[in-house]
């Protein structure tokens, strides 16, 4: 314990020799830094953050929305391993001398570099978690774009009970800190609600271990089922679970980490008793002007490309980062940029309702089937 403590010590020290966050960043080149599973049972997750941010940094670069600054996002894979996130997060802030991290996925992984953000100071933007440790805390530095899973599962919850008269709940999850995560905002919602929590089961991360889950829910009387997985892993307990007799007519329900696109493909599009929840509108709902931009510039940049909500989100991060840089001007140091993400409102990013409370500048979730080939929105709202 004390030797992990000297490490981050030294660390910090490290660090703040190097980085002066009042002093101004003058070089044209605003280098941001990520680390993200590019290998891996989650990699299509890291591909799609990377190309929705890439997108919108090319075309802001290309466009001159910053003058002579250009934004470069330089990016390593650690393959869903926190041990792996710790020492790109290190190579990345010591090495590289990054002017902020972006867009680091996983609650695991974020979690491990944890102590790295607090005690650096860097500024750590848009991490693809909604962990609850990243909405509690007093550090500064953290700015979260999107929803936390608590706002997304209570969402579920109270629309399956309410609109579906589910009572009877069971949950697949991750056994790691994303799953435990949300698992407790599970447990909460539940006793708040008076609804039950019938049966549990788990997976390792990185497996497709999971039939000593599905195992767990035979002969179980469930009406839902949360999941809280990666989307391989939760494909498979489906695709398993249907063919039991218990569970053929149970609903299924995922929380945004889930990669909704990818688990489709995953279901051959097979939907029925799905629902999934994202933290981000339609990128199909042309009637916003965010979605309409995002298709444009990210099918100028990625024609091959298919729309999915995980790089629409990462889209939407990575707009955000420039309007925070664009409205800053000549005074650009790292607290300045804080300060300006943090201020971004509604009348920045049109048709977002951006404001920064509990650490974040989202703060609702969604609902989506997929039907007709598409995914479609279940309007409701809490009350």
């Amino acid at each position: 314990m004390i030797y992990r403590f000297l490490i981050v010590f030294i660390f910090a020290l490290s660090f703040f020799a190097i980085f002066d966050f009042r002093k101004p960043y003058n070089q044209e080149s605003i280098l941001l830094g990520t680390s993200l599973p590019k290998d891996g049972i989650i990699q299509e997750w890291g591909k799609s953050v990377l190309t929705g941010a890439n997108s919108y940094f090319k075309y802001a670069n290309e466009n001159n929305i910053l003058g002579e600054k250009k934004v470069h996002l330089l990016s390593y894979d650690d393959k869903y391993e926190p041990d792996l996130t710790y020492l790109n997060t290190k190579r990345l802030i010591l090495e590289d001398n990054v002017f902020a991290l972006f867009g680091f996925v996983g609650t695991p992984t974020v979690k491990k570099i944890l102590p790295l953000v607090e005690n650096t100071n860097i500024p750590f933007v848009a991490p693809f978690t909604g962990a609850s440790f990243l909405r509690t805390n007093n550090h500064s530095n953290i700015i979260n774009i999107r929803s936390s899973y608590q706002e997304e599962i209570y969402k579920v919850v109270k629309y399956l009970n309410s609109q579906k008269g589910i009572t009877n709940f069971a949950v697949f999850y991750q056994n790691d800190d994303y799953g435990e995560e949300v698992y407790s905002s599970l447990l909460k919602v539940l006793r708040v609600n008076q609804l039950k929590l019938v049966s549990e089961g788990s997976y390792k991360r990185n497996t497709l271990s999971i039939n000593h889950a599905l195992h767990a829910m035979k002969n179980k009387n469930i009406g839902a089922i949360i999941m809280i997985g990666a989307y391989k892993a939760n494909a498979l307990f489906i695709k398993k679970a249907k063919k039991m007799i218990n569970l053929k007519d149970t609903i299924f329900a995922t929380v945004s980490f889930g990669d909704a696109n990818a688990m489709i493909k995953e279901l051959n599009h097979e939907s029925k008793n799905l629902i999934f929840s994202q933290i981000v509108p339609s990128y199909d709902d042309t009637s916003l002007e965010i979605a309409k931009e995002y298709r444009k510039i990210y099918t100028h940049y990625y024609p091959k490309n298919e729309f999915t909500f995980i790089s629409f989100e990462s889209f939407i991060a990575a707009k955000a980062v420039v309007k925070s840089l664009e409205k800053i001007k000549d005074n650009l140091t790292r607290i300045n940029f804080i300060h300006s993400l943090k201020t971004l409102n509604k009348n920045d990013i049109k048709d977002l309702d951006l404001g920064f409370k509990n650490h974040q500048l989202l703060n609702k979730a969604y609902l989506y089937k997929y039907e007709d080939s598409k995914f479609k929105e279940i309007k409701y709202e809490l009350k």
